[in-house]
């Protein structure tokens, strides 16, 4: 059964959805990101993705209190991502109430920060492997930082629990997964795997239900904002809800 996780990226105080990761392509949503939110709670998720995208793009987290906002307003699990530098960045967000936190650009420039995370926080973590094809992005998918499937062995070794991949190429595009790469990935690591980028319909989370035993959860965006379906309906095609 996939876990739903409906994404809540904050820019500038809003929230707004990017086209393949680019700071120019914007297009907001809702000018009130806890309101975004509640309206995915008040349809029965249970997790939200939430991203600070001015901390993934400058690494100064301008957004917590909105995001610690939306955790005390929705009672959702959130799992935080965006700019996550630093071991007082990761537990600041497990201190406001975060489940999870997704490490990204730290992870790829510093692997033994991961280390030093997972020995002080345990396995309230992910790493996050944005990547066009193979390339590892970085820093709000701005510098390229290495080989998706290296990072995969490396990270897998320490133990870490879970990896959010996005294939970049597919991020807000609405175009449908890439699951062919998604299941060389799965198939990388012993960790569970969120899948993320390209999901524009039902049947495409249907595909991803099928995709590894160990794709465990697919982020969605753009294709709930744009109304490709609604969350009620992506709910019953993964079978989620609250449990």
């Amino acid at each position: 059964m996939l876990t739903l996780y409906p994404a809540v990226d904050i820019k500038d105080g809003r929230a707004v959805r990017l086209t393949q990761g680019r700071a120019d392509a914007e297009t907001v949503y809702d000018e009130d990101p806890v309101a975004a939110a509640g309206a995915f709670a008040d349809a029965g998720s249970a997790w939200l993705h939430v991203v600070d995208l001015d901390a993934a793009f400058t690494g100064e987290p301008r957004n917590r209190h909105l995001i610690e906002r939306i955790i005390t307003a929705t009672g959702c699990q959130v799992q935080a991502s965006g700019g996550v530098r630093t071991l007082d960045d990761v537990k600041a967000s497990l201190d406001y109430g975060a489940a999870r936190v997704v490490i990204g650009t730290m992870a790829l420039n510093e692997p033994a920060f991961v280390e030093r995370v997972l020995a002080a926080v345990g396995p309230r973590i992910a790493v996050g492997l944005d990547a066009r094809g193979q390339v590892l992005q970085a820093r709000g998918w701005t510098e390229e930082a290495g080989d998706l499937f290296d990072a995969l062995r490396i990270f897998t070794a320490m133990g870490v629990p879970r990896f959010v991949y996005t294939d970049v190429a597919k991020d807000g595009m609405l175009e449908g997964p890439n699951v062919e790469m998604l299941a060389k990935v799965a198939d990388a690591t012993t960790a569970q795997v969120t899948a993320s980028g390209g999901v524009s319909s039902l049947e495409d989370l249907e595909v991803l239900q099928r995709c590894h035993e160990r794709v465990d959860g697919v982020i969605v965006g753009k294709a709930l904002y744009s109304g490709a379906f609604t969350i009620r309906d992506a709910l019953a095609a993964v079978a989620g809800g609250r449990a």
